[in-house]
């Protein structure tokens, strides 16, 4: 199971208890009942941030042997000479319902997060050396439900997260910094730029904020992160982010959820509209045609490694804030309900992500020549 994607295990686990039927009827019911844990909420002790000076509390940094977080498809290499640091934040890799948090070593979840990166982080390893913590992240089910026990769990996550980006800034010298996550990995990644970036001095160390996989409102978000919305190709200090769904797109469950909740300061977001960025144009709200997509990644069986195959996939936003790839190529059976493409959302675009880090990093270079020192 180590190889397996977050939410095929769930979905898998759903069919194994009443099949594909019952999930249409109660699907959320039944995924609460599988993935939320029993247990009461563990409180424990906060991670230092000199506990991440130790190469072990990172699933990948650039000292690391191993850094799955390198692994390039071929035809691809990782940039010789990084101009840049990449904090990235992996998505939930943790699924099981005996505790809130993970383990910093469990060997399933850090296997499954290894997978992530290579699928997700490598897209960044042209331009930047790539740190990914290990972090008590919050299992799958805390997704599922509003006990308190979900929040206090995400709280815990944070506050690893918090204290790794801390040793982040200070060991990785005084390079641009790119940040990037996917699902939960965002949403960490979204209480970070509103507490640690936004109004500070290293905000304009910002090349850009690749917050994927989790919705940011225009209005009830993005006013407290400290970075506007990337409105151009080129432009750097900025955010990006996107939600794939294939066509007809049923992301019911992603506008309810998103309808019934509220910004960090208490904002409504019913009814605002979400940040879409399509990654083939590196714009909001815009339309292009596979033409534009420079190479998707096609994993093997085993999804142990993949492919690239270009003008594969198109992308479009539509009025919702929704990023449709219409009719996409089978890329595995790991699609969630309503056609969500959400494990792929980088996979489907991982080149153009790529070109799209070097763009923004070279823009960054332009407005900050002759301002910084990089590390030897």
């Amino acid at each position: 199971m180590a190889r397996k994607f977050l939410y095929v295990v769930v979905f898998l686990i759903v069919l194994a208890i009443a099949g594909a039927f019952a999930y249409r009827f109660w699907g959320a019911e039944m995924l609460r009942m599988a993935m939320v844990p029993s247990a009461r909420f563990e409180a424990l002790p906060a991670q230092p941030a000199a506990s991440y000076r130790d190469a072990r509390m990172w699933l990948a940094r650039p000292d690391k042997p191993g850094n799955p977080a390198l692994w390039t498809p071929a035809g691809y290499t990782p940039g010789a000479t990084p101009k840049a640091a990449v904090f990235f934040v992996h998505p939930t890799s943790f699924l099981e319902r005996s505790r809130w948090n993970a383990p910093l070593d469990n060997q399933e979840a850090n296997a499954r997060a290894e997978l992530f990166l290579r699928g997700q982080a490598s897209a960044f390893n042209d331009v930047g050396a790539v740190w990914a913590p290990r972090y008590r992240q919050a299992t799958f089910g805390a997704f599922l439900t509003t006990q308190a026990n979900a929040a206090k769990a995400l709280d815990l996550a944070y506050a690893d997260v918090s204290a790794a980006f801390d040793a982040f800034v200070a060991q990785a010298g005084d390079r641009p910094i790119i940040l990037a996550g996917h699902s939960q990995g965002s949403l960490h990644l979204i209480r970070l730029l509103r507490e640690k970036i936004a109004g500070k001095p290293i905000a304009k160390r910002i090349v850009a904020a690749y917050v994927v996989g989790w919705p940011v409102s225009r209005t009830a978000d993005l006013p407290a992160l400290g970075l506007p919305e990337c409105r151009t190709a080129d432009q750097s200090g900025c955010i990006l982010s996107w939600q794939s769904f294939a066509e007809p797109a049923d992301p019911s469950l992603i506008l309810d959820t998103y309808n019934a909740s509220s910004s960090v300061d208490g904002v409504a977001r019913r009814g605002t509209a979400m940040i879409c960025t399509n990654p083939l144009t590196g714009m909001p709200d815009s339309i292009a045609p596979a033409d534009a997509n420079l190479g998707t990644l096609f994993p093997s069986s085993d999804m142990s490694t993949a492919t690239i195959e270009p003008k594969r996939v198109a992308a479009r936003c539509d009025s919702r804030g929704l990023l449709l790839i219409g009719n996409p190529p089978s890329l595995g059976g790991y699609v969630l309900p309503g056609n969500n493409y959400h494990v792929y959302d980088y996979s489907l675009f991982w080149a153009n992500v790529r070109a799209d880090a070097a763009r923004r990093l070279a823009s960054f270079g332009t407005a900050a020549a002759g301002h910084r020192r990089q590390p030897v």
